[in-house]
């Protein structure tokens, strides 16, 4: 655990001017955000302190209490076995968090980006995507980041490519998909994105290598989408985001 949370606290402003009130916030944002607990307990917190060589807070049962109060100041929610920061808390420690290169860069990248898309849609689920990915939403900034790439590639497609694409559509015998040609853009809809990816590479429309591209994040969106016990890092959805921002939206120009 030392090690996780030297790195952890690597990225709080500082973090030497905290009073130890306010590492108790920290703490538990690391026990629980960080860690992925389901709650925290007053053991935890001091194993914090004491990893990090610093003397815990005098009473640290009596602040938790006082602030899981209802009422002005209230930051925590008590549950069985523990604590959990209330979300508004906890939305405040990581707009704090500093980050490393590469989530400064991916941030840049997708602000740029939105000078890049006329599309209102586009640019609305792509700003969520941002403002997701930015609070450490990671499973919801991978799901927008999902929705944002297959409704450019549906543009895209029925912009320059529908001959090609309602070629290979005439052509299928898969039964899961029944449309034989595309009358309007919502078509795409109709068909399963693992197909539709299939689609686009026999169209030739995509290279192969888009194509493992967004099999992968497929797989990756599923996992993001429904509940399970998979943790997603901030590193996957880093390389999430950029690779299909990089490979298909910048790519594949409307």
């Amino acid at each position: 655990m030392q090690h996780k949370l030297e790195d952890y606290i690597l990225k709080i402003d500082n973090f030497d001017g905290l009073s130890k009130a306010e590492l108790i916030d920290y703490f538990v944002y690391f026990i629980t955000v960080i860690n992925e607990e389901e709650v925290t307990d007053i053991r935890k917190i001091k194993d914090c302190f004491e990893c990090l060589r610093i003397e815990p807070y005098s009473n640290i049962p009596s602040y938790l209490s006082q602030k899981s109060r209802r009422g002005k100041g209230k930051k925590y929610i008590k549950k069985s076995g523990g604590y959990i920061l209330e979300r508004s808390r906890e939305l405040e420690i990581q707009k704090t968090l500093s980050t490393g290169p590469e989530k400064k860069e991916t941030s840049f990248l997708l602000r740029n980006l939105l000078e890049d898309i006329s599309n209102t849609h586009q640019k609305a689920f792509l700003q969520e995507a941002i403002d997701c990915y930015e609070i450490g939403a990671k499973r919801a900034s991978i799901v927008l980041a999902w929705i944002l790439t297959v409704n450019h590639l549906y543009e895209y497609i029925y912009k320059n490519k529908k001959n090609e694409f309602d070629a290979v559509l005439s052509s299928n015998t898969d039964k899961r998909t029944k449309l034989k040609k595309l009358t309007s853009i919502d078509d795409f809809t109709e068909i399963p994105e693992g197909k539709f990816i299939e689609f686009c590479r026999s169209a030739k429309i995509i290279t192969n290598d888009v194509r493992k591209i967004l099999e992968e994040k497929l797989g990756t969106r599923n996992s993001s989408a429904h509940p399970s016990g998979i943790s997603i890092s901030e590193i996957k959805a880093t390389d999430f985001i950029q690779d299909l921002v990089v490979n298909v939206v910048l790519k594949y120009k409307i």
